[in-house]
C-alpha cells in the first residue's frame, strides 16, 4: 500500500512535499474522509493508498466565516474550511485552549481551530462576562468554555 505524508499549517493550508494542495475537491475529500487512529494520528484513504496528515493541534482549521447577520443582530454563522469546505457553528462547542478558539465540527468528531481570519470576523460578535467569553448569536448567549 502507497503512502503519502501531508502537512497542515496554522492557516489550515495543505502541503505534500512542500507544495500547497489547492484543488478546493481534493481538500473537501480530505476533511470529509479523514479519520483519526487509535495512535491519535490523522488518515485518508483513498483507492487503497493511505493519506497521512500532520498538524501542531487539528488538521481542521476555520479559514473563514460566513455570517447571516440582520441589522447587526448575528443569526447563524457557517465555518468555511480548507477547499471551501462549509459547515454550521454548533456554538455549543465553542472552547477556548491556551488563547485559542476551537469547536467541533463532522458531527462533533473533529476539533476545529479558529484561524487568524475567522477569529477577527467573530470578534464583533464576542462580549467579556463575569465567567470568561460569551457568543451572542441568534438572541441566545453561549458561554465559551476554558479546556
Amino acid at each position: 500500500m502507497r503512502e503519502y505524508h501531508y502537512s497542515v499549517d496554522r492557516d489550515g493550508r495543505v502541503f505534500h512535499d512542500d507544495t500547497e494542495i489547492v484543488d478546493a475537491a481534493v481538500l473537501r475529500f480530505f476533511l470529509l474522509a479523514m479519520q483519526r487512529t487509535p495512535d491519535d494520528r490523522y488518515l485518508v484513504v483513498c483507492q487503497g493508498e493511505q493519506n497521512w496528515f500532520r498538524a501542531a493541534d487539528t488538521p481542521f482549521v476555520i479559514q473563514r466565516l460566513r455570517a447571516d447577520a440582520d441589522n447587526g443582530r448575528l443569526r447563524a454563522i457557517d465555518l468555511v474550511l480548507a477547499g471551501n469546505y462549509r459547515e454550521r457553528l454548533d456554538p455549543a462547542s465553542l472552547e477556548i485552549e491556551n488563547d485559542q478558539l476551537f469547536c467541533r465540527v463532522r458531527r462533533g468528531a473533529f476539533q476545529a481551530r479558529f484561524g487568524r481570519i475567522a477569529m477577527q470576523q467573530l470578534a464583533p460578535y464576542l462580549r467579556e462576562s463575569e465567567g470568561g467569553l460569551i457568543l451572542l448569536l441568534d438572541g441566545a448567549t453561549y458561554q465559551i468554555r476554558q479546556r
